[in-house]
């Protein structure tokens, strides 16, 4: 008996996926847990396992194609697992079941401002909007909306029944006048046809590339940003690096000053709680984070990637260079799991290796802060009343400045220079 395989789902607000190499032919034998599909997310690059087993009868899909959750892949000759499958697959497409939304939305219509539907079966909920027509989002696509301060009840679906989901919330959020929570109303006109004034090549966005324009997008439209620069002495910080490189790569790690800084921040954000929070614009609320998640922002051959090192106030500096270093090969090899790069409570970026001095890195939602590096240079400096050649370093710390008033951000630089200047106080307890 033949079963279609479906798209499953890749993660929490994940969507869509485009193909980047299909990984089985038809008349091939499969087993469960075979890769059948290699696909890109807005996050990384992963194998779709087979959930049955049998023959290929026929592929669905092809490299580039673009795929949603529930999309058909491959159909499945003999598959023992078909039913399981099946099942599986039916609550994922966010659908509610018999009822239509059609009838559902006629059951407020008789006093929409008073009275609250009850919420639709698990996978969707029905509230009617200001227009008293329902809304139709799942739970993870409302939160997302309530993260991102958007009145989801003035967003326009575009999935079968006019559904919502988190691209449309962003595409809400770009449009949408400043009152509403979206940020500007600017819209991007079109691009006037560069052909005209001589030759041009276009080339696909790739997947990663697409959605890390379109979140970078939302994080400056809805994030009001501020970005402090100063310059931090890192003489002593190097000296403790070069004395202790050694220890660290015996246990297959590499000391960098990005791993010293994500320990020296983890320090800070327990000094500047704010710093480690997040704002909950609907329900009037900060949200402090007890945990201290840091990302480390990586360039692969993909984009820009940011796996995260998770509660690193819990580990040693070696074990955060071990991790470092992992998460990067991992990075660069497009081997990066989605829990990988979830839950980060605030960034690292370190442009000191392509030779760049300070810079206005952009806040990732929904954080409050992200900090940027630059390359450290040999420079003379008054010391004592002594000219001296001292290794001075970049710093640009940009902030949600409805969360970090300026104050508070400069008392946060502050007190991370202090402790970049004097290393060993703080590295050593930590």
């Amino acid at each position: 008996m033949a079963s279609e395989f479906k798209l499953p789902e890749l993660g929490e607000n994940i969507n869509e996926a485009q193909v980047v190499s299909v990984m089985v032919a038809e008349g091939d034998a499969v087993a469960t847990d075979d890769p059948v599909i290699e696909v890109e997310t807005d996050k990384a690059v992963m194998e779709v396992p087979l959930t049955v087993a049998g023959t290929v009868v026929k592929i669905h899909v092809a490299e580039g194609d673009t795929l949603h959750v529930g999309d058909v892949i491959a159909t499945i000759d003999g598959a023992g697992d078909a039913p399981p499958e099946t099942k599986q697959e039916e609550p994922k497409a966010e659908t509610p079941p018999a009822p239509q939304p059609e009838p559902v939305a006629q059951a407020p219509e008789p006093s929409p401002e008073p009275a609250k539907p009850q919420a639709a079966p698990t996978q969707v909920e029905v509230a009617p909007a200001d227009s008293g027509r329902p809304v139709f989002a799942a739970p993870h696509v409302r939160k997302f909306a309530r993260e991102v301060g958007i009145d989801i009840s003035r967003v326009e679906g575009t999935g079968p029944g006019g559904r919502i989901s988190v691209d449309d919330i962003k595409a809400h959020a770009r449009t949408s006048p400043a009152g509403d929570g979206g940020g500007a109303a600017i819209v991007a006109p079109p691009l006037p046809d560069f052909s005209s004034q001589g030759a041009v090549e276009a080339e696909p966005m790739s997947m990663i590339a697409r959605k890390t324009a379109e979140h970078m997008a939302l994080c400056w439209a809805t994030i009001p940003h501020v970005t402090l620069h100063d310059t931090v002495d890192v003489t002593d910080l190097e000296a403790f690096r070069q004395s202790h490189k050694k220890q660290v790569e015996r246990a297959g790690g590499k000391l960098t000053v990005t791993s010293m800084l994500a320990k020296l921040v983890t320090s800070a954000l327990k000094e500047f709680p704010v710093a480690n929070a997040s704002i909950d614009m609907a329900n009037q609320q900060i949200v402090y984070k007890k945990y201290y998640h840091i990302g480390i922002a990586a360039d692969t051959p993909r984009g820009l990637v940011v796996p995260v090192i998770r509660d690193a106030d819990k580990l040693t500096l070696t074990e955060v260079s071990v991790q470092i270093g992992e998460m990067a090969a991992k990075a660069r090899a497009g081997k990066l799991a989605l829990e990988d790069m979830q839950g980060a409570t605030f960034t690292i970026t370190n442009l000191g290796g392509m030779g760049i001095g300070h810079f206005t890195p952009i806040v990732n939602h929904p954080e409050a802060a992200i900090l940027g590096v630059g390359r450290a240079v040999s420079t003379p400096v008054l010391v004592d009343g002594q000219m001296k050649t001292r290794l001075m370093m970049p710093l640009s710390l940009s902030f949600d400045h409805r969360l970090v008033n300026g104050a508070d951000g400069a008392r946060f630089m502050q007190w991370l220079k202090r402790a970049i200047e004097q290393p060993l106080s703080v590295l050593i307890d930590a």
